[in-house]
């Protein structure tokens, strides 16, 4: 009977020391994520829920910021190894002035997620009847501050550009008459459009310098880079590794509506209404030639990114 005992205690150890020494071998990769919920941003939470980020020995802690300004300041600070979803315009133009940022992925192209709305009963119809108007952006340097920039540029609009925050808080500005017109994102507000509570009256594809071109980036910390660059490695490889899982196994988008307790139908109308898998393909940027000019234009950089800035700034790993 002791011999089991002592037999049973030293297979238990065993056991222990097996899950202990699996748990040291996972390297731990601090995330700010902009928009908590956004199909986008949401491929290493789902990823990690689905066990891939383990397979290439990655454990993520997931911090949610209200959007890719204030990833992109995580970022810079250092207090991340990793941002999700910062705005081009806000990266490079921290690059100019010689900000500690890296880009290693781009997270998604084109803007047409991005929508703009305003109450139902509101008399703005269109983007040209915001004159005198308060329209929302998450925050400074974000991908929508880029977008609304571009909409008062491209449409000559007299409106008062605001920082609101994420959805959420923007959404409450908005029904409560603090803010004429909101921006959101999916899900978040798609079961309102369905209910006539809130009328869409631009997408951020209406601004013809983001249509078609990479919006939001992955980025890291240059201490990051340089002295974790395996680590990062392998955090891109496994999340294409995701967002292949999550293009092709019903299972993910399971994960997905019972994460954020949404219908199905809801998580699936995000994800194939606005998210075409190659919007999400991390390993080319966009319309690099046209961002940087219009990084210029737009007043986030003073002068164009040179082709040796741009092959220090853009450090994607290869496949």
């Amino acid at each position: 009977m002791r011999k089991t005992i002592r037999r049973s205690a030293a297979t238990l150890a065993f056991v222990v020391a097996l899950t202990s020494a699996s748990a040291r071998g996972e390297d731990a990769l601090k995330l700010a994520v902009g928009q908590r919920g956004n199909w986008d941003t949401s491929v290493s939470e789902l990823g990690q829920r689905g066990g891939i980020f383990k397979k290439h020995a990655l454990r993520l802690e997931l911090l949610y910021t209200q959007g890719s300004a204030e990833t992109l300041q995580a970022v810079l600070s250092g207090s991340v190894d990793i941002g999700v979803g910062a705005g081009v315009m806000g990266a490079l133009g921290a690059f100019s002035k010689n900000g500690p940022v890296r880009i290693i992925g781009a997270e998604t192209t084109g803007a047409a997620d991005l929508f703009w709305y305003v109450k139902a009963d509101s008399p703005i119809k269109a983007l040209k009847d915001t004159d005198g108007k308060t329209i929302a952006f998450s925050g400074k340097g974000s991908s929508t501050d880029g977008i609304v920039t571009a909409f008062v540029k491209q449409y000559g609009l007299k409106a008062i550009p605001t920082a609101t925050g994420g959805p959420a808080p923007t959404l409450t500005q908005v029904m409560s008459g603090q803010i004429d017109v909101g921006w959101s994102a999916p899900p978040f507000g798609l079961e309102l459009i369905d209910q006539n509570k809130i009328r869409v009256i631009a997408t951020g594809n209406d601004a013809t310098a983001f249509k078609g071109q990479t919006v939001r980036l992955l980025i890291t910390n240059l201490a990051a880079l340089q002295t974790r660059r395996d680590v990062l490695t392998r955090y891109v490889q496994a999340y294409r590794e995701s967002l292949d899982w999550e293009y092709s196994d019903p299972a993910a988008l399971k994960t997905y509506a019972e994460w954020l307790n949404i219908p199905s139908a809801i998580a699936q109308r995000a994800r194939d209404g606005f998210f075409p898998k190659s919007a999400l393909n991390p390993d080319t940027i966009v319309g690099l030639p046209t961002i940087v000019n219009d990084a210029v234009e737009l007043k986030y950089t003073q002068a164009p990114l040179t082709q040796a800035q741009l092959a220090e700034l853009i450090q994607i790993p290869p496949r």
